[in-house]
């Protein structure tokens, strides 16, 4: 799952990320959040619209460790380049996992 654009910064293991995220369950729905993140939706706002999980308060999923994500959000997430709400850089297309679609940004690594 590429990123949409960027993408060379990538966490070593022990390392944390901070980011926001979506899940939708239903595929058509996480793409029309993607359609308005294409068309330069908010991140946060879109997140906040169309969340099916925690990240409904505005999409921020706070600080997390390698090893404590499901495999292809946390492979997508750790490739990701550092973005804001405002102009993000987000999984294009949404990542897959057990739990539903995901589109996924990063605001911080350490």
């Amino acid at each position: 799952m590429p990123p949409k654009k960027g993408g060379d910064a990538k966490a070593k293991g022990g390392e944390k990320g901070k980011g926001g995220g979506g899940a939708a369950e239903k595929k058509g729905k996480c793409m029309e959040a993607l359609e308005k993140l294409r068309n330069g939706g908010k991140f946060n706002e879109i997140a906040a619209e169309y969340s099916e999980d925690k990240a409904r308060s505005g999409g921020d999923l706070g600080w997390m460790v390698r090893g404590s994500m499901t495999g292809p959000f946390q492979d997508a997430a750790f490739d990701l380049a550092i973005s804001t709400p405002a102009k993000p850089i987000y999984t294009d297309p949404p990542v897959k996992t057990k739990f539903g679609y995901h589109i996924i940004m990063v605001e911080g690594k350490k």
